[in-house]
């Protein structure tokens, strides 16, 4: 534990650091041609996370909240810090835009670290508190669902940071439950192959637990490594509203559900990406570059 202690200590103590680095998995602008520059796999991912991101800004519930949610997802429930500092909140998701009627899925959302939160640290990150405080709410949820008619609708689990490692912990009980992690913490107990298949984790490039996860195997997922904000500090890169905001601009390019959030919740382009910062977003519905004008990624110089 002490060395766990002394390890987060000094990821933290790099937050001011500032690493403008190249996208490893777009270098060189390979899918220049493609919507936004962005490569089908990085679309394809985005579209599967972005709601699922959304979710795990929310379940900070703070000002950085999204107002309006994609079509088909609708706040079940809202659950502040416990004794523990454990917070989540409940989504369903629907099949249609009514979101009425069974949902398809429920979806717990877990909150990440606060700063400065030695809840967070004790009873999160090295203690069992947070996570047996959200087995007992998967627990509790699946018991309520199978009493009501819900016995056919899978819960899904999604959180940012250390709701990362919640989500994930979760997933390694319950081989059935899908997980979507984001910048997630490698501190979680189990079997780290378990369920990989049905893990899905986004991390930015450069954020500061990337250095924890060097030192603690990571559990076994599917990974996607994205460049949205190149020029910011490492701490900057661990936000996940900027990451949410990024993916959401991603999957727009081929999901009109993510295109129909993005101005109302006052997302915009992702500084990476070509354009100017204003640049207003095609949608799915024109997302092919025209001939002739590529669109190519590339870090922005910043003013001395």
């Amino acid at each position: 534990m002490i060395r766990h202690f002394a390890l987060l200590l000094g990821v933290l103590a790099l937050g001011g650091c500032v690493t403008p680095l190249p996208d490893l998995s777009q270098s060189r602008s390979p899918c220049q041609t493609e919507p936004g520059g962005w490569c089908s796999f990085v679309r394809q991912a985005a579209a599967q996370s972005y709601p699922y991101a959304m979710l795990s800004s929310n379940a900070y519930q703070d000002e950085d909240e999204y107002k309006v949610l994609p079509a088909g997802f609708a706040k079940r429930e809202e659950e502040g810090n416990d004794d523990s500092g454990l917070a989540y909140i409940v989504v369903d998701r629907f099949a249609k835009e009514a979101r009425v009627g069974k949902p398809v899925a429920r979806i717990i959302a877990f909150r990440g670290t606060e700063f400065g939160s030695r809840a967070d640290l004790f009873s999160g990150s090295l203690g069992d508190g947070q996570r047996d405080g959200a087995r007992a709410i998967y627990t509790l949820e699946r018991a309520f669902m199978d009493a009501n008619g819900m016995a056919d609708v899978p819960i899904e689990v999604t959180g940012h940071s250390l709701g990362g490692a919640l989500a994930t912990q979760i997933s390694i009980d319950n081989p059935d439950v899908k997980a979507f992690v984001f910048n997630t913490s490698p501190l979680f107990t189990g079997d780290p192959m378990q369920n990989s298949g049905n893990r899905l984790a986004i991390a930015e490039r450069g954020e500061f637990l990337r250095l924890l996860r060097r030192y603690r195997e990571p559990a076994a997922a599917n990974v996607v490594v994205i460049n949205c904000s190149p020029t910011s500090d490492v701490g900057n890169k661990h936000s996940i509203r900027k990451l949410a905001d990024c993916l959401t601009w991603i999957a727009a390019y081929d999901e009109p559900a993510a295109f129909e959030v993005l101005a109302s919740n006052a997302i915009a382009k992702p500084e990476v990406e070509c354009g100017p910062a204003e640049k207003r977003h095609p949608g799915a519905s024109n997302n092919t570059s025209e001939p002739g004008a590529p669109c190519v990624h590339q870090v922005p110089l910043k003013e001395k």
